[in-house]
């Protein structure tokens, strides 16, 4: 746990580093999938900036992204990862999902070559509804599907009008695309940025509470290699006992 988000997001940022350039160092390419939203701002910023690591031997895939939006909106997943990942680092290697495509065959062609070779890191957040991508509550913890068309509940879209993202709630999609939950828990690695007071309910859920569809990133807690990354604030409905289990830092 860290006092502060900028620490907590240089701290995620050393140890994804750490990870990329071990894969590159072991097989020549390091497959990433990376997540977007306001929680991940001073992580990609931090990761970005980190020098040592040959981009040119990243393969990128997108977690999730709208229906129906065009991707140079200025709530575009696409967009994001564009602007905040690739044009820094200059990744070649990249899947993105374009949510004004055909649906059937983007899901499939995407999905395939996610299958192709095991992740070596992923990078997620946890939604203020608990949800892992978009992966709302119920979450669908059977499925191997890469990816699905999901349904997205109300938290979930207020939380993006919160966030900026949208003028109001009527111009949130209901619908996206969303990496599974069984897939996502293939990656090697996966680490967890989550900063912010708006995130302390879902945390405690995800982490004290029962291991349930209903907090979808509770699943997080099954994975051999999982870190998830807190600061004050979205720690802070933690019991005693959780948070001195937790090493504190920065």
């Amino acid at each position: 746990m860290f006092r502060e988000k900028e620490e907590l997001g240089k701290a995620a940022a050393k140890q994804a580093a750490k990870a990329i350039r071990r894969a590159i160092d072991d097989r020549g390419l390091a497959r990433i999938i990376a997540a977007t939203g306001a929680s991940q701002f001073d992580f990609l910023e931090a990761l970005t900036a980190t020098t040592g690591i040959d981009w040119q031997k990243v393969e990128l895939f997108h977690l999730d992204e709208y229906i129906g939006l065009p991707m140079n909106h200025a709530a575009s997943f696409c967009k994001y990862l564009q602007e905040r990942l690739i044009a820094k680092t200059g990744i070649i290697r990249h899947h993105l999902l374009n949510g004004t495509d055909e649906l059937t065959e983007l899901i499939r062609r995407v999905g395939d070559e996610l299958k192709a070779a095991q992740i070596d890191v992923a990078f997620v957040g946890i939604g203020e509804n608990g949800h892992l991508a978009f992966n709302d509550p119920p979450a669908d913890f059977e499925t191997k599907d890469a990816y699905l068309i999901v349904n997205l509940d109300e938290a979930c879209r207020r939380q993006q009008v919160g966030e900026g993202w949208f003028a109001n709630l009527s111009e949130v999609p209901k619908r996206a695309i969303s990496m599974s939950v069984r897939q996502l828990l293939t990656a090697k690695e996966i680490l967890a940025v989550v900063p912010d007071a708006r995130k302390a309910q879902a945390v405690k859920a995800c982490i004290e509470g029962p291991f349930s569809p209903m907090a979808p990133a509770s699943i997080l807690r099954t994975h051999p290699d999982t870190t998830i990354f807190l600061d004050g604030h979205s720690a802070s409905l933690l019991s005693p006992a959780t948070l001195s289990a937790l090493a504190v830092s920065g």
